[in-house]
């Protein structure tokens, strides 16, 4: 007799069809109804009962966990970074292993926060909404496919009221230093790709073996050093009681005052009054972010008005390719269960 698996997240069609030739395979959640439709109560229901259950971003709470556990639920699986949705103390109380997804989006947070390097760098934010409102523009003209034969086309004068001189001309990645807090998988893929820029990498991750991060071409240094030498600063720490709020004043006034932080972490780690103030001060130049203490980010926070501020709608993680990485990932993990083969990826339950 075949399993019965649950599944709320899309996995690709050559590894569901190994799937099938063991279980038959239900489809539930967020896959069944669409994003952002489904409760837990749904999810509950519709997963009660099944051997195996795969979630995507569907939350499953103590009760749900338990529930699933006595109606025989013997693998459960969160096609997520971190799986942050459910219960671990009840997964843990139930004798039960987690199977997620890190590194899922590595390649899509790791673009996206080179992305963020220049756009906030070179003020590529800043001087493209300005020119949309309507800044730094020449006289309307009646016919604007009619172009003047001009050798050297520029936007000039450049005086005090040119677009160099207001929205500022930033400076290259090429040659600068880039700390890095937290060499995890995303950490170690925004590394290999400063590097290819010309970057010095130096990382800071007291948990990660030096040799890990000196094989990729970077350098392992202590907090001040990473603070005090870098031009840039890209997070990239989890939450934990230990890092809510670790990047604070003490960091920033170890910074150069011309360095830029990017976060495409979370907020949590960041004091948000700390980091509000000394991007008002000067006491560093500038920031880019992708995330926010809460979200949407209040229409009233002091960050939206900043000039020295690139901030996008927590969609770093987000591409066309994720869920594909995600679904071979999680995949992977189904398999092995059901063959009897060790799982590759398990969260660690208690920290």
């Amino acid at each position: 007799m075949k399993k019965k698996m649950a599944l709320c997240t899309p996995i690709p069609d050559k590894k569901l069809d190994i799937i099938k030739e063991y279980c038959d395979v239900t489809i539930c959640g967020e896959l069944k109804h669409g994003k952002g439709n489904v409760t837990e109560e749904m999810t509950r229901e519709e997963c009660m009962g099944s051997e195996l259950v795969v979630l995507g971003d569907e939350y499953a709470g103590a009760d749900t966990i338990t529930a699933w556990a006595n109606a025989g639920m013997k693998f459960l699986g969160v096609a997520k970074g971190t799986p942050a949705t459910v219960d671990y103390d009840a997964i843990a109380n139930a004798g039960l292993e987690l199977s997620y997804t890190p590194g899922r989006n590595r390649v899509a947070v790791a673009e996206f926060c080179i992305g963020m390097m220049i756009a906030s760098t070179r003020r590529l934010a800043l001087s493209s909404t300005g020119l949309q409102k309507g800044e730094h523009l020449g006289a309307p003209v009646d016919d604007v496919y009619n172009v003047p034969d001009v050798k050297n086309v520029t936007w000039g004068p450049l005086d005090a009221n040119h677009p160099f001189t207001d929205y500022g001309i930033g400076f290259e990645l090429y040659g600068k230093t880039l700390g890095i807090a937290g060499y995890g998988a995303i950490g170690r893929e925004v590394a290999v790709r400063a590097m290819a820029f010309g970057m010095d990498v130096i990382a800071y991750d007291p948990y990660c073996p030096v040799e890990k991060i000196e094989a990729d071409g970077a350098k392992a240094v202590d907090l001040d050093t990473m603070l005090s030498q870098s031009d840039i600063i890209s997070i990239h720490l989890p939450v934990l009681p230990s890092t809510k709020g670790m990047v604070n004043k003490d960091w920033f006034s170890k910074m150069k005052k011309t360095a830029y932080v990017i976060n495409t972490a979370r907020a949590a780690v960041i004091d948000q009054k700390d980091f509000v103030e000394a991007l008002q001060n000067g006491t560093i130049a500038g920031a880019a972010v992708d995330v926010f203490w809460q979200e949407p980010i209040p229409a009233n926070h002091p960050l939206l008005s900043m000039r020295n501020v690139t901030l996008t709608p927590h969609m770093a993680g987000l591409t066309t390719d994720v869920d594909g990485w995600s679904g071979n990932m999680m995949g992977d993990e189904v398999i092995a269960y059901l063959k009897g083969e060790p799982r590759k990826y398990l969260w660690k339950l208690k920290k």
